[in-house]
C-alpha cells in the first residue's frame, strides 16, 4: 500500500485555522437565525459557512469534508431555487 505525505506549510495552516473558525462562527450564526425565524438570512449564513468549511477541505486535501459541504451546498441551492 503506498502511503503519501502531506506536506503543510505555516502559512496555509493559518488560513485553514481562520477560515475554519469563521466559518464556524458564521454557521452558528446561521442556526440561531433558523431558530428566530431569520429567513432568509439564516440560509445566506449558512451558505458562507458551507462554502468556508468547503474551503478548509480544500486546504487540508479532505476529501470527506469537501464532500459533505458540496453536497450540502447542492442541496441548499436546489432547496432556495425550488421555490
Amino acid at each position: 500500500m503506498a502511503s503519501s505525505t502531506v506536506v503543510s506549510s505555516p502559512g496555509k495552516d493559518r488560513i485553514a485555522f481562520i477560515v475554519k473558525w469563521v466559518a464556524s462562527i458564521i454557521q452558528i450564526m446561521g442556526y440561531t437565525a433558523t431558530a428566530f425565524g431569520w429567513t432568509p438570512w439564516n440560509l445566506y449564513l449558512f451558505l458562507v459557512g458551507v462554502l468556508g468549511w468547503f474551503a478548509v477541505g480544500v486546504l487540508w486535501n479532505d476529501r470527506a469534508i469537501m464532500l459533505i459541504h458540496i453536497v450540502a451546498l447542492g442541496a441548499m441551492l436546489a432547496g432556495m431555487t425550488s421555490g
